[in-house]
């Protein structure tokens, strides 16, 4: 009896597991049609997996609540860092990056694959 209640018990946990991921964490197409992996807890990694630059780290975002995120934004091409911030909304997450304390910013939709 305890044997059937303790494996009931460990499926539940694994499932509300799987449940409690963050929606930005999984797979994206990337505007420029390459794949992007964000993963993490807490924190989260932007490696691209697809094109030029597969496996560079392109970024790390924070989440600030209501769907939204910030951290910081690789410009894989050049390697120069920005202020980034990210929305989700649905299937699609906008990113931007910024300089100049937001003054100019470039942004782009990313969608869930």
């Amino acid at each position: 009896m305890f044997r059937k209640m303790s494996l009931a018990l460990a499926a539940t946990l694994i499932m509300a597991g799987a449940a409690w991921a963050d929606p930005i964490e999984g797979n994206w197409k990337t505007q420029a049609g390459e794949t992007a992996a964000i993963a993490g807890g807490g924190s989260f990694s932007i490696t691209l997996k697809t094109g030029k630059y597969a496996g560079k780290t392109i970024g790390s975002l924070k989440a600030t609540g209501d769907n939204k995120y910030a951290g910081n934004i690789t410009d894989p091409a050049n390697d120069k860092t920005y202020s980034g911030k990210a929305t989700l909304s649905g299937a699609s997450l906008k990113m931007s990056g910024c300089v100049l304390g937001g003054l100019i910013c470039k942004s782009q939709t990313w969608h869930k694959l």
